[in-house]
């Protein structure tokens, strides 16, 4: 092989993007206590991906609860409303990226809304004060939820550089969420974060 093309191969070897890999966040508070619903988002330098549409998306209405308290949807998800209650619910949300209003409906009844803008969305309810929840919608694939031992698992994520954020209702941070950088070939990171009591009504466990 002439020296010109060995040179060349090399430097392509070089350049070319780092192979994808798993990749662990741990979310925890300031005293080491697994922090579950937050909501890790990592966007690579290498490019973003955008989540697939390709699942049913249910938040239903039981026990005068939102169920889940925190989901990810993908941007032009449609989310579902079911009413499991034997009261009526009137479901709203007033969140800059997705305002909307399911007047009074009826148990086994339910409704739906899409969701076509990245944001959080607060949901509420015109009848029961205490039910709330969240709604994240994002434009990027590498979004999850942690679980109740404060982790979140990517199992492909690109090895390039990245930002990534993390959100949870009750953080201690404008906007409820915090921004740090991800280093190349970056594996696992364990991240503390102050949260601030929940409100009183709030029966999510926190």
């Amino acid at each position: 092989m002439p020296r010109l093309m060995i040179l060349l191969l090399a430097f392509v070897g070089l350049v070319s993007p780092a192979q994808a890999a798993p990749f662990t966040v741990r979310v925890v508070d300031v005293s080491g206590r697994p922090v579950g619903d937050a909501v890790v988002t990592v966007r690579p330098a290498a490019g973003a991906r955008p989540m697939k549409v390709g699942r049913a998306f249910t938040v239903t209405q039981k026990n005068l609860q939102f169920h889940p308290f925190v989901m990810v949807v993908p941007a032009g998800a449609t989310v579902s409303f079911p009413n499991l209650d034997s009261t009526k619910h009137h479901v709203y949300s007033f969140s800059p990226a997705k305002t909307f209003e399911l007047k009074l409906f009826a148990k086994d009844q339910s409704r739906s809304v899409r969701f076509d803008r990245p944001g959080v969305i607060a949901l509420g309810c015109n009848i029961h004060d205490s039910m709330s929840a969240f709604i994240i919608v994002t434009d990027s694939a590498w979004t999850a939820t942690s679980d109740s031992k404060g982790f979140v698992r990517f199992p492909d994520l690109p090895g390039s550089a990245a930002a990534m954020t993390i959100w949870h209702p009750y953080l201690r941070a404008p906007g409820s969420q915090i921004s740090r950088p991800l280093p190349a070939g970056e594996t696992s990171e364990v991240v503390a974060v102050r949260l601030r009591p929940p409100p009183m009504h709030d029966m999510s466990g926190y």
